[in-house]
């Protein structure tokens, strides 16, 4: 075979090289196996025709029998239009599809859920809805992944009305859930509650708004979210719908200007944004302050400076301690809610999940752990079981 059929591994300079993540990715990261033996023309004739008319009959008739004979039940479509891949942007959806399999790799891996990859070739939130709509039939949950914001709230939001499946943006509430899971053992490290904290969020995409949300859920003291033109307070004019909804949720305290005179005293900082925090900044944050700063692979805050200022720094990067990584929730979020055929995930379910999150190191806090590591093996069960017993008491589960 030439070598232009089967070109060597190139670094993205495009120099050949047997570099070791082009290796790992060659041929995918996926494949389809049977559950079921095909040994004969006996077991043919169960799995496939004739034997499975019988099956597709009895669902035509009662629907529902669809999650006992098929793999709807234990099955999550990942979907992206690949408008915002990790940190990479808007790359289209066959250079999103790496992302998108290493995704379904981490739901089998840690929460044994399967998950199939599909990257839409369109932007539009009509034809996104539109789409996956009509490919839920075959899934028995859909997690959106890597879409921009503002739509993919609208995306999120409709999907949840028309569909009777689970519908969950991880970007948002995977992150929220671990965050809130973080800062709730970071609290107790540094001797106070919830309550007492006043946090400063730099970022006000679909991570920032959903992490201010859980966090007024939850009982935070006060939360203010900064955006790329200064703190979003009610006063703006130049606020989307989806920020003058945060604007109503957040910030009792007025504050106006930019995030770094909102973090003057502030107890807490969230970074979910691009940009970059002066270290003159920090240096007014309150005594005893916990730093969260989550952008990938240069946080808002570096840990070295970050460390000089909080009691508690926790960071996206998997090289420092206390990683707030969103396979802490998803797969366990996701078990849970097909474990007991849920309708939807409730705020309810996802306030569970982190409570459950938190909980699992409550006997181990330190200033380097408030949050597992997501080896952790207890981490997957104590998600799923909090998710099925509140998707029970929320009356969402059909099982």
């Amino acid at each position: 075979m030439s070598a232009h059929n089967d070109p060597a591994p190139t670094d993205p300079a495009g120099n050949s090289t047997a570099n070791p993540v082009f290796e790992l990715h060659r041929g995918g990261k996926l494949e389809v196996s049977a559950t079921v033996p095909l040994r004969d023309r006996a077991d043919l004739s169960l799995a496939y025709t004739p034997g499975v008319a019988e099956v597709c009959t009895a669902i035509a008739e009662r629907p529902e029998l669809a999650l006992d004979y098929t793999w709807k039940s234990n099955t999550v479509a990942v979907v992206t239009d690949g408008t915002a891949v990790l940190g990479l942007g808007d790359i289209g959806p066959l250079a999103a599809l790496p992302v998108m399999e290493g995704k379904a790799i981490l739901f089998k891996q840690f929460g044994g859920v399967d998950a199939v990859p599909v990257c839409l070739d369109c932007t539009d939130v009509d034809e996104l809805v539109e789409t996956i709509a009509r490919l839920a039939p075959g899934f028995g949950g859909i997690n959106l992944e890597d879409i921009s914001a503002p739509r993919c709230f609208e995306i999120e939001a409709r999907l949840q009305e028309r569909l009777d499946i689970p519908v969950f943006h991880d970007d948002q509430h995977g992150t929220a859930i671990v965050l809130l899971a973080a800062l709730r053992n970071a609290a107790k490290v540094t001797g106070r509650g919830l309550g007492d904290l006043r946090a400063v969020i730099s970022g006000a995409g679909a991570a920032g708004v959903a992490i201010a949300k859980i966090l007024v859920q939850a009982g935070i003291g006060d939360v203010a979210v900064a955006d790329s033109k200064g703190i979003v307070d009610a006063t703006r004019e130049d606020l989307t719908p989806v920020k003058r909804e945060l604007a109503a949720l957040t910030n009792r305290a007025g504050l106006t200007g930019s995030l770094e005179s909102a973090m003057a005293g502030a107890d807490v900082f969230i970074g979910v944004s691009a940009g970059t925090v002066p270290e003159s900044a920090v240096a007014t944050m309150a005594r005893d302050c916990i730093i969260t700063a989550m952008a990938n692979p240069n946080p808002e805050i570096h840990p070295d400076v970050a460390g000089k200022y909080a009691a508690v720094v926790a960071t996206g990067r998997s090289d420092f301690p206390n990683q707030v990584n969103n396979v802490l929730a998803f797969p366990g979020v996701f078990a849970g809610a097909l474990s007991v055929r849920a309708a939807q995930i409730t705020e309810s379910m996802k306030l569970a999940a982190a409570d459950a999150l938190a909980e699992v190191v409550a006997g181990e806090l330190s200033p380097e752990c408030v949050i597992p590591s997501p080896f952790d093996p207890r981490v997957a069960p104590a998600v799923t079981a909090a998710v099925a017993q509140a998707a029970r008491e929320a009356g969402v589960a059909r099982r």
